[in-house]
């Protein structure tokens, strides 16, 4: 019997470091060498995935600015609207640089830095739309929901306008049904319409109505307070040194955005 004490008390002992006992907390983003970065994979001149594999876009390259600022590697994993907050919380992704909008809701199983950016969400129509001149005239009328955006749920309960919701899996489907007269707009953030606009060439337009302020920020794993801090400090140095500046006009210059005026935002905090 004293010869199996030995080897019990080292199965308990592998146990229990597989199972995290004593030792539960999540790595910080600033103990790793390589960060894994969620990006979107299907917004022109935000997030996008090129046929060779690589990703383009203002998200993507703050990303990089904020891993380069980290003194980190990076990998960037393509992530939909409905992945972001799965792979904080799964640990598929250390950072998600997404055009994830800060919310009540997010910040329950995510923790935020930033925002990064500040825009307000707009609305895509057809060339020959003339009715939809603002965020009411979508009463009745069919919007387009991408599954894991909050923007169409915004017109209804929070603007109160009886808007149509039709769910598609991402905005790619969405420019189908608008182009097949199935939906009659695409409501988001300006930056993701004005992206959307661009690659397609067709004639869509923005109808430059700005309503429900957008704070886009950098989601993280939700103990990782002290890697939240470092990512404030990284998007605080990107607008001091010129970058922010210099990535929206390089991205969104010739999209006819209205970019305004390009400062530090205000912080959420990390707590």
């Amino acid at each position: 019997m004293k010869r199996l004490l030995p080897v019990a008390l080292a199965v308990i002992a592998l146990l229990a470091a597989s199972c995290g006992v004593g030792g539960g907390e999540r790595e910080s983003i600033l103990d790793k060498e390589r960060l894994v970065i969620g990006v979107r994979p299907d917004l022109p001149l935000v997030g996008f995935r090129k046929q060779d594999g690589s990703f383009e876009g203002y998200d993507v390259e703050v990303a990089r600015y904020i891993a380069r600022k980290l003194g980190k590697d990076v990998e960037l994993l393509g992530v939909l609207a409905d992945d972001r907050d799965d792979v904080l919380v799964d640990g598929r992704a250390d950072l998600v640089v997404a055009t994830f909008t800060i919310s009540q809701d997010r910040k329950d199983t995510v923790l935020f830095a930033g925002p990064y950016h500040i825009s307000y969400q707009d609305i895509l129509v057809r060339p020959d739309e003339g009715g939809i001149g603002n965020v009411r005239d979508l009463a009745g009328r069919r919007i387009c929901e991408v599954t894991g955006s909050n923007a169409a749920q915004r017109v209804v309960e929070e603007r109160k306008v009886a808007a149509q919701v039709r769910p598609f899996k991402d905005y790619a489907a969405c420019m189908v049904a608008l182009k097949a007269n199935e939906v009659d707009a695409i409501t988001t953030n300006d930056v993701i319409l004005a992206g959307l606009a661009s690659r397609d060439g067709g004639g869509l337009r923005l109808v430059g109505t700005q309503f429900n302020e957008q704070r886009t920020g950098v989601g993280l794993h939700k103990g990782d307070v002290a890697g939240c801090e470092e990512v404030n400090r990284a998007i605080t140095d990107m607008y001091q040194d010129g970058t922010a500046a210099r990535l929206l006009k390089k991205w969104f210059g010739d999209t006819g955005l209205t970019i305004g005026r390009v400062a530090v935002p205000q912080f959420e905090g990390c707590s």
